[in-house]
């Protein structure tokens, strides 16, 4: 059997559900498949990893139980658990077709390559960047793009205008997220908000200024690096407004800034400066301006452009097997919970008195 043939096999053993075979199962399946399998002769001699039409092919079925045979033997089991195949695949998963990132100079999303590093734009200033359906589709695209761009190796997101972006564009959005879906399809996109696999595997650093609020704030949140211009005001009030912070600030900012810090913010819907960000740890620097803090961001992403790509990936993803497993099940959950918040007189009570420019009386229904 051609060495083709059984990685081919490997493979479609691990994408059938199965666990993958470690490095030590995968040399010993293929050591006895070799002692079983007649050598293919060409000029007298044994060729193994050749394409030759009249090699043997091992069926499947014989494959199996080689492999099976053989994990017995070594005290392996086939069933690990769907985590631990998650995880695996998510890190080791390179079957995707490469993709080359396309600039995007106008649009809801704005894209920038500039060497091995592309910038990726919020870009509706006139809404205060505020993101609707067709815009965090793009931001999903984008990133998906960037993650599948062998040629980029860091990736840079801004807001164009006075402000980085004040969310979630609610009424735009009401429609999709009253049903409790996911915002985004299954295909060809990155959840902008990581709140389902797949996640990037390169590094995303941000800058942020001006009002950065909620939704703004969440995506702030899933970056790994994360600079602020000294003028940012961060929000995360929803709970004002009759709904609650969906995005994965009940996650990840708890995480960041402690449970005490976070629930300062979010059950007040107070805001917060870039020194108190600095302060709970969510920001890593502050610059004195938006220009300087974008700057800043992209020294930062072509700095991390210069290092080994495979060891940055490899440094993401160890630190990604720390963390996420602990805060899946939340974030599964969290379109259903905010979804759910739409269907609600409190959440309508809290869009009448924006409207109205009154105080809102919540009844808790």
């Amino acid at each position: 059997m051609q060495l083709s043939t059984i990685s081919s096999f490997i493979a479609g053993h691990s994408q059938h559900g199965q666990a993958p075979l470690s490095e030590q199962a995968y040399h010993a399946t293929v050591r006895h498949v070799q002692r079983s399998t007649p050598p293919c002769r060409t000029s007298g001699k044994r060729m193994l990893g050749t394409k030759i039409s009249s090699a043997p092919i091992l069926g499947r079925r014989a494959l199996l139980k080689s492999a099976a045979a053989l994990s017995s033997i070594a005290g392996l089991s086939w069933a690990s658990s769907a985590a631990s195949a998650d995880s695996q695949t998510d890190v080791l998963d390179n079957s995707e077709v490469p993709i080359t990132m396309k600039d995007i100079p106008a649009g809801r999303i704005s894209v920038e390559r500039r060497g091995q590093v592309v910038l990726i734009g919020l870009n509706r200033p006139y809404i205060q960047n505020r993101l609707d359906p067709e815009a965090f589709s793009g931001l999903a695209r984008a990133y998906y793009d960037y993650d599948r761009d062998p040629t980029l190796r860091a990736a840079v997101l801004f807001g164009h205008g006075q402000h980085f972006s004040r969310g979630i564009d609610v009424d735009a959005f009401k429609a999709l997220v009253g049903t409790g879906k996911p915002l985004i399809g299954s295909s060809g996109a990155i959840d902008p908000l990581a709140k389902r696999k797949p996640n990037l595997t390169k590094p995303l650093i941000v800058a942020v200024h001006g009002d950065t609020w909620n939704m703004a704030d969440e995506l702030f949140l899933v970056a790994d690096i994360r600079i602020a211009a000294a003028n940012t005001n961060f929000g995360q009030d929803e709970n004002t407004h009759g709904r609650f912070p969906g995005g994965g600030s009940t996650v990840r900012f708890v995480r960041e800034a402690g449970w005490g810090n976070a629930m300062r913010y979010m059950l007040t819907g107070d805001h917060w400066s870039a020194e108190e960000a600095y302060r709970m740890g969510t920001v890593q620097v502050i610059e004195a301006s938006p220009q300087a803090a974008l700057d800043r961001a992209i020294e930062i992403a072509n700095e991390v452009a210069a290092c080994g790509p495979l060891g940055i990936k490899s440094t993401l993803a160890s630190a990604h097997l720390a963390v996420d497993p602990g805060e899946a099940d939340a974030l599964s959950r969290l379109d259903a919970q905010y979804g759910a918040l739409y269907h609600t007189n409190d959440f309508q009570e809290g869009r009448n008195a924006e409207a109205e420019g009154r105080p809102p009386i919540y009844h808790g229904d």
